[in-house]
C-alpha cells in the first residue's frame, strides 16, 4: 500500500499521487474534480477513528473537516473523542453515603498551619446520613480518619496500568464528619454565586440547603448548613450538628428542593405541590397546588421561574414573580397531554385539573418525571428525563411542538435518577436501572459512552469544576471566549464528575 503523503491522495487506478486542494493555508479552494475525491477524510467523524487521524485531517483541511455526515467541526469531534473514552475510579469505604444526594463544594478549613481552602464532598444517604468527605492530600491532622483510596474500574485493564494513570486524590472520612438526620435526605444544594466568576479562585460557598423526605411519624424538613466560618475538623466535636439550622418542618413529603443566588429564598417540591420558602422566617408561599407529587424541580438561573416535574408526567413552569397574597384569586388550569408520540388509531387525551396557579406554561409526558435541568448558558432550554427511560431537550418557546432533541438508550422504569450536565453544557450523563452510565452530546444527541462499572444504580451526579463561566451565547453556537474562559476551556478535558450509588462513590475523568 502506498504511503500517505500530507497534501496528496493516491489514485490506485492511475498509480500516482494527486494534490489535495483543500483549505491548507496558502492554497486555493477545492475544485469540483478534487471535491469528487473524498479520500479517507470521509470516515473521520466515526467513534473508532484514531486521534492521530483527526489531527492529520485538521492539519490538511483546517478546523472544518469532511465526514460521511457532511462537514463537522474539529474541536467538537475531538471533545467527543475524549468524552467517549473516560477513566473511572471507585472509592472503597464509601458505601451508602451518596446514593440520595451529592454536592461538591469549596470550604475554608482551619488547620494547624492556618486557614486553607479545600474541596469537600457533601453527601446524603437514603438512610438519612449526612457526611463530609474531604478530597486532597494526606495531612498529619487526619491520621485518625479513614482513607478511601481510588481504584480504577474503567477501562478494565489487565497487567499494565499505564492507561489508567493519573488517579484522583484520596478521600478522608471520619465519624465526626457525619450526622444522622430525622429522615432520608432528599436533596443537597449549594447556593449559587451571584457572579459567574466567583469561584474561579476557589471561592467558598457560604451556605448549603438540605431537605429531608419525611417519614410516617414526621413530615419533611428544610435546613441550612452554615459554611461561612472556617471548618474546624476537631474529632472530639460533632461540628455538623452545631452548623445546621432548621428552617421549617412540613406536614408533607419533600421530594426535592432547589436554590439560586438569593439565600433568602428557596423552592421545595412536595406531595402537595411546590412552594417558595423564606429562609429567615420559614414561611412558605405556595406557587403550585397539585394532587400529584412534585418529584423533580429546577429553579431557572434567572431566579424568576421554577420548573416542576410531576408524578403524573406534567412539567409545569411557574413564574414566581406573580403576587400571591391572601386576596389574590388563583386560576384553575386544565393541562392536556400533548401528542408527542405517534399512536395507532384515534389518539386518546388525558386532562389534568390539579393546578391552581397564576401563571404557567405546561407540557405533559406519558410517565412520571425523574429529573429536570435548566441550561445556564441559555435558560430557554431545559433537559427532562422520565421514568420510561426517555431523555429530551425542550425549548420553553416551542414546547407545543415537542422536544428539540432526544437522547436514546437510557433504561428506567420507576427510579428517580439525576441528570448531570458538564459546566460548559456540551454533554449530559445519566445512570440507568441496568447499572450502565451513559453520556450524550447535548447538541447532536449522539450517544458517546455506554458502559457498566457499577453493580448498583448510579443515581446521583455532581460535576467537578474550577469555575462557573458564562460564554456570550448558548450551547448551539461558538463562544466568544475571554482569557479566563479560554484557559478554562483548554483544561476542560480533565474536568470530571462525582457519581453516587449504594455501592459507593465514583470519580469519572
Amino acid at each position: 500500500m502506498p504511503q500517505d503523503l500530507p497534501g496528496f491522495y493516491y489514485d490506485a487506478e492511475k498509480n500516482r499521487y494527486f494534490p489535495i486542494k483543500g483549505p491548507i493555508p496558502g492554497s486555493a479552494r477545492a475544485s469540483s474534480s478534487a471535491a469528487s475525491k473524498p479520500t479517507k477524510v470521509i470516515k473521520l467523524c466515526r467513534k473508532n477513528v484514531r486521534t492521530s487521524k483527526l489531527l492529520q485531517a485538521r492539519e490538511l483541511f483546517g478546523n472544518l473537516i469532511s465526514s460521511n455526515k457532511g462537514k463537522c467541526n474539529f474541536k467538537e469531534e475531538f471533545r467527543k473523542k475524549q468524552v467517549s473514552h473516560p477513566k473511572v475510579w471507585k472509592y472503597f469505604g464509601t458505601e451508602k453515603i451518596g446514593d440520595s444526594a451529592l454536592e461538591r463544594i469549596h470550604v475554608d478549613m482551619q488547620m494547624q498551619e492556618g486557614q486553607i481552602k479545600t474541596e469537600v464532598l457533601l453527601t446524603g444517604g437514603i438512610n438519612g446520613s449526612l457526611s463530609f468527605s474531604e478530597v486532597g492530600k494526606v495531612r498529619p491532622e487526619f491520621d485518625h480518619a479513614m482513607q478511601c483510596v481510588p481504584d480504577c474500574v474503567w477501562p478494565i485493564i489487565k497487567g499494565d496500568q499505564t492507561e489508567c494513570s493519573g488517579a484522583p486524590e484520596h478521600i478522608r472520612r471520619d465519624i465526626g464528619f457525619s450526622f444522622l438526620m430525622s429522615s432520608n435526605i432528599s436533596c443537597i444544594k449549594a447556593f449559587r454565586k451571584n457572579s459567574p466568576f466567583a469561584q474561579e479562585d476557589g471561592g467558598s460557598i457560604q451556605h448549603a440547603l438540605i431537605s429531608t423526605l419525611g417519614s410516617e411519624t414526621y413530615g419533611g424538613s428544610l435546613c441550612l448548613l452554615n459554611l461561612s466560618e472556617p471548618l474546624d475538623f476537631n474529632p472530639a466535636a460533632l461540628f455538623i450538628r452545631r452548623r445546621i439550622r432548621e428552617i421549617a418542618n412540613f406536614d408533607c413529603t419533600i421530594w426535592t428542593a432547589d436554590c439560586g443566588s438569593n439565600e433568602n429564598r428557596v423552592v421545595i417540591g412536595t406531595n402537595m405541590g411546590a412552594a417558595l420558602v423564606d429562609t429567615e422566617t420559614g414561611m412558605a408561599s405556595w406557587v403550585l397546588h397539585s394532587k400529584s407529587d412534585v418529584l423533580a424541580q429546577q429553579l431557572v438561573h434567572s431566579g424568576n421561574v421554577v420548573l416542576c416535574g410531576l408524578r403524573n408526567g406534567a412539567i409545569v413552569t411557574v413564574d414566581v414573580r406573580e403576587k400571591r397574597d391572601g386576596s389574590a384569586r388563583l386560576v384553575r388550569h386544565s393541562i392536556p397531554q400533548l401528542p408527542l408520540e405517534k399512536t395507532v388509531g384515534k389518539p386518546s387525551k388525558r386532562w389534568f385539573k390539579d393546578f391552581t396557579l397564576s401563571s404557567v406554561y405546561n407540557l405533559c409526558l406519558s410517565v412520571s418525571i425523574s429529573s429536570l435541568v435548566s441550561l445556564m448558558y441559555d435558560d430557554q432550554y431545559f433537559l427532562a428525563s422520565s421514568m420510561d427511560g426517555s431523555v429530551k431537550l425542550y425549548d420553553h418557546r416551542l414546547c407545543q411542538r415537542g422536544a428539540v432533541q432526544s437522547y436514546e438508550g437510557l433504561v428506567n422504569s420507576h427510579t428517580r435518577i439525576q441528570l448531570g450536565v458538564d459546566p460548559l453544557e456540551r454533554f449530559v450523563m445519566s445512570g440507568g436501572e441496568d447499572c450502565y452510565l451513559r453520556l450524550w452530546s447535548i447538541k447532536s444527541g449522539e450517544l458517546l459512552f455506554q458502559e457498566k462499572f457499577s453493580d448498583t444504580v448510579l443515581s446521583t451526579v455532581c460535576w467537578q469544576r474550577r469555575a462557573e463561566l458564562k460564554p456570550s451565547i448558548g450551547f448551539g453556537g461558538e463562544q466568544n471566549e475571554t482569557k479566563s474562559t479560554k484557559e478554562y476551556n483548554d483544561e476542560s478535558s480533565s474536568i470530571g464528575a462525582w457519581l453516587g450509588s449504594q455501592e459507593g462513590l465514583f470519580y469519572m475523568q
